[in-house]
């Protein structure tokens, strides 16, 4: 397939074929990343004439609205999903959680399993990490074909003994103001900002995350003047345990919650921070970069593959470089728009959509010719 503009208009398929059906499964526990990159494929699938149906929790499409995009929109439910994909030519699940469900409801099934590996963390420890292990290689088999959204875990599916794993660098689309005029200096004011440097991290509140070392890389800021704050924006199980450290240790700052205005948030930072202990192709370093806002994040996963020199690279779980890194931006100006320059460089050589989209719908048509 060429990845020429999407058109709104449904090509004609060829020879005479009935369009392709692909059912999009995404998992309970399936972050922002993933959905975006499903809204968008679902989009540019669906422009080029196949059959999309999106098996999602019910929130997901009430905050991404798979619909809108061209495509049906199915809840996540075993027997819902089972029939779905009864009735597709391919199924393609986003994430390991999803690629178990999918493959447990093809079962007895000739429809073959495409699995996006996205940002699943391959060092999780004890127990935990074990029964992730277990479950990697059950879809790494039960797949056609992985995709790795970088190398690192092309190299993962492989040595989980997956038979065919490919690199397929994720785009998300451009992140939305929503049609609004960003004002930083209303936001700034908003989240009490005004005169002091604002610090952005995006990401659900789990382990992975790094949070724990971010809060303790905050110890360090208090001592600048003026003190820069740092917002969270975010929900997940590890609130609680942020907030009661955020309270009994003074720290300068905020823990948002789950916001759908990302894009105006990270247009007022002055930096973003990402302190991952593992990550893929990160949304945040993705927006960050794009809107050429200086980033600081963890050596981690396909991070250093996709920043470049786009980005200050720290080790992970160290405070102290990442404190370091923060405060030597911040006070130098030049530096931090040196950044943003390589930030927006290196995010002109990542696949676009479209690119995604084409390189998906080849693996479809491959696999499908295989059937016939």
């Amino acid at each position: 397939m060429s990845s020429s503009p999407v058109s709104t208009t449904a090509p004609a398929q060829p020879y005479g074929r009935p369009p392709l059906r692909t059912v999009q499964v995404l998992g309970p526990g399936a972050g922002a990343g993933n959905c975006a990159h499903v809204r968008s494929l679902s989009t540019g699938l669906a422009a080029r004439g196949v059959r999309v149906t999106v098996c999602a929790p019910v929130r997901a499409e009430g905050e991404y609205d798979f619909t809108g995009a061209g495509a049906q929109f199915a809840p996540d439910a075993v027997s819902v999903l089972r029939a779905a994909c009864a009735a597709a030519d391919v199924v393609h699940a986003h994430g390991v959680r999803a690629g178990l469900r999918a493959a447990l409801a093809l079962r007895g099934r000739r429809v073959p399993l495409v699995v996006s590996w996205h940002g699943e963390d391959p060092a999780a420890p004890g127990a935990l990490g074990r029964l992730a292990r277990l479950l990697e290689r059950r879809v790494a088999k039960a797949a056609a074909v992985v995709l790795g959204a970088s190398s690192d875990l092309v190299d993962l599916a492989r040595l989980r003994g997956a038979r065919d794993a490919r690199l397929a660098p994720v785009a998300v689309p451009v992140a939305s103001t929503g049609g609004d005029t960003v004002d930083p200096d209303k936001m700034r004011a908003e989240l009490g900002a005004v005169e002091r440097p604002l610090l952005i991290a995006v990401g659900s509140l789990v382990p992975h995350r790094g949070y724990s070392v971010l809060l303790d890389a905050a110890r360090a800021w208090r001592g600048l003047e003026p003190a820069p704050l740092l917002v969270i924006a975010g929900e997940g199980p590890l609130r609680p345990e942020l907030a009661r450290r955020i309270e009994a240790e003074g720290l300068p700052v905020r823990l948002l919650g789950r916001r759908r205005d990302a894009a105006q948030l990270l247009a007022a930072a002055d930096l973003a921070v990402l302190p991952s202990r593992w990550e893929a192709r990160a949304l945040l370093a993705q927006q960050a970069l794009r809107s050429g806002v200086p980033l600081v994040a963890t050596a981690v996963g396909g991070v250093p593959e996709l920043v470049g020199e786009g980005a200050v690279l720290v080790p992970p779980g160290r405070p102290g470089p990442l404190a370091a890194a923060v405060t030597d931006l911040l006070a130098d100006p030049d530096r931090r728009a040196a950044l943003a320059v390589a930030g927006r460089t290196q995010a002109a050589t990542w696949p676009s959509e479209d690119d995604t989209v084409a390189q998906v719908l080849s693996v479809y048509d491959e696999l499908t010719e295989r059937r016939r």
